[in-house]
């Protein structure tokens, strides 16, 4: 199954259907939510609509709409690049590459219909809560993981010897 991620067709079959899922549940947020107030889910996670001016966890919110969408470009164009670069061998990478790209473009539309990233998803305590996010944020987080994954994997694989 991880295998499928090396060759183009099984990747962009992937990331429409990341696309299509991401965009639909931020659609709903849009005009089911209330704007920045708590629905509690579960005793530590809750739905908080909000909306995201820059990147990841409102980094880089003070820049340019047109810098942020173009470093999102950048950041797809140079994922893509390494997907081609990196070994068949190397499923969770190819996995990862695939996720982080769909995450990506996910808030790039976002960006580019709303002129804002939809985030509302929130994990918190009585004494402490994480920064709002999205899936698409959740893809680009796993992504980088199945990446990391496959680092180790490929570290602890035998070497081939010498002659």
């Amino acid at each position: 199954m991880l295998s499928a991620f090396n060759r183009p067709l099984p990747v962009i079959a992937f990331i429409i259907a990341a696309l299509l899922l991401d965009q639909a549940i931020k659609y709903a947020v849009e005009i089911y939510l209330p704007m920045q107030e708590l629905i509690p889910v579960l005793p530590f996670w809750a739905l908080y609509r909000t909306h995201n001016l820059g990147v990841a966890f409102s980094m880089l919110s003070h820049l340019d709409a047109w810098f942020i969408v173009a470093l999102r470009l950048v950041i797809v164009a140079f994922v893509l690049w390494l997907w081609r670069k990196t070994g068949p061998e190397q499923h969770w990478a190819h996995l990862g590459f695939s996720m982080i790209i769909a995450g990506a473009l996910g808030n790039l539309i976002d960006r580019c219909t709303y002129g804002y990233v939809v985030d509302y998803i929130l994990f918190y305590t009585q004494t402490w809560s994480f920064a709002v996010f999205n899936l698409a944020d959740s893809f680009i987080t796993l992504g980088a993981a199945c990446i990391v994954i496959d680092e180790i994997i490929q570290h602890r694989k035998p070497k081939p010897e010498a002659d």
